[in-house]
Parts: C-alpha cells; sequence; structure tokens
C-alpha cells in the first residue's frame, strides 16, 4: 500500500468512526426525546384522566342535588295537595250540616261576628226564608248569655253566596260565609294542619 492509499484508508476509518459515533449520539438523543415525550404524554393522559373524574363527581353531585330538591318539590306538592283535600272535606262537612245543626253553626258564627249586640244578619235567600228567625233566635240568645245585648235583626237584603252569614253594623260587615271562613283557616291553620297530618 501506497502513502496515499493510506491516507484514505485512514480518513474513511475515521470518517466510519465518526459517522457511528454521530449515529449513536443521535439514536440516544432520539431515545431521550421519545422518553421525554411518553412522560409527558402520560402525564397529560392522567390529567384529561383526573379531569374527567372530576366533571364526572360534579355532575354526578348536580344531577343529585337537583333531584333531590325535584323530590322534594315533589313531596310538598303532595302534601299541599292533602292539606287543601282536608280543607275541602272540612268545608264540605259544614255544607252538609242541616237541621239544628246547621242552625247552630250559623247562630255561633253571628254571636262570635257581633260586637254590639245590635247588628243585622245577611243569610243567603233560601236560609233566610226556611231558618232565618230560628238563626236569629238562636243568636241573640248565646249573646244574651255572653252578657251582650241580644238585638241581632235580619237585614232585608239577602247574601249571594250559599251557606254562612254576613254580620253588618252600618259600613263595618264581619263576613261569615263558609268560603271565607274556610280562606282564613287555610291562612291561619295551614301548617298546623299540615303537622298533625304529617307527624
Amino acid at each position: 500500500m501506497n502513502g496515499i492509499e493510506k491516507i484514505t484508508a485512514r480518513i474513511e476509518a475515521d470518517a466510519a468512526a465518526d459517522a457511528a459515533r454521530i449515529a449513536e449520539e443521535t439514536k440516544a438523543q432520539c431515545d431521550g426525546i421519545r422518553e421525554e415525550g411518553e412522560k409527558k404524554a402520560q402525564e397529560r393522559y392522567w390529567e384529561k384522566v383526573r379531569q374527567g373524574v372530576k366533571a364526572t363527581e360534579d355532575r354526578t353531585q348536580r344531577l343529585a342535588k337537583t333531584a333531590d330538591m325535584e323530590a322534594r318539590k315533589s313531596v310538598l306538592a303532595c302534601k299541599q295537595e292533602i292539606v287543601a283535600e282536608a280543607f275541602a272535606k272540612a268545608e264540605e262537612k259544614i255544607r252538609a250540616l242541616s237541621g239544628d245543626q246547621y242552625i247552630g253553626f250559623l247562630a255561633s258564627m253571628a254571636a262570635r261576628a257581633a260586637v254590639t249586640g245590635t247588628e243585622e244578619l245577611v243569610l243567603s235567600a233560601e236560609d233566610k226564608k226556611t231558618i232565618g228567625s230560628k238563626v236569629l233566635s238562636k243568636a241573640n240568645a248565646r249573646l244574651t248569655e255572653a252578657g251582650k245585648p241580644g238585638r241581632l235583626t235580619l237585614a232585608d237584603e239577602t247574601g249571594n253566596f250559599t251557606c254562612g252569614l254576613i254580620c253588618r253594623r252600618g259600613s263595618i260587615s264581619v263576613n261569615c260565609t263558609v268560603e271565607v271562613l274556610m280562606a282564613q283557616a287555610r291562612e291561619d291553620m295551614a301548617s298546623q294542619v299540615a303537622a298533625e297530618l304529617f307527624s
């Protein structure tokens, strides 16, 4: 081998060694980049999983709260319906009173509503015609027993209602019709009735 061939062979050997070293360094760099990428990908994957789990838990809690609120609303609506039914039945019972019971009921309402004992009573047309004088007599007797003057009178006109009466003195009226009494009872006693029904 001559000198040029030796130099060429040496250059080729050095170039091959450099190429092998560069290839090895490049492979090591690529492996490092791949490992770093996989590590970041894993971190992002688990972050997304954590976010997904949290979002699912939050949504589940919201749905549970909504379902709980809807259930409470439903229970409340049912309770209100039952309370309304109880008042409706009480009103039916009052409307179903007849004879002496009904006369006693009206007389009691009149005696309670009268302040001076000299008021006039407005009855429905039917009640005025059939039992007006009996109601008046009983109401005046109750007022006398209570120490008030028993001088109630029947008004000339009749009321546009079916059950109950209006006790009036001048421009002041106390409405004792069943509709008004039941509305007041609902307002005053609804929570008490609910407590009795659902205790």
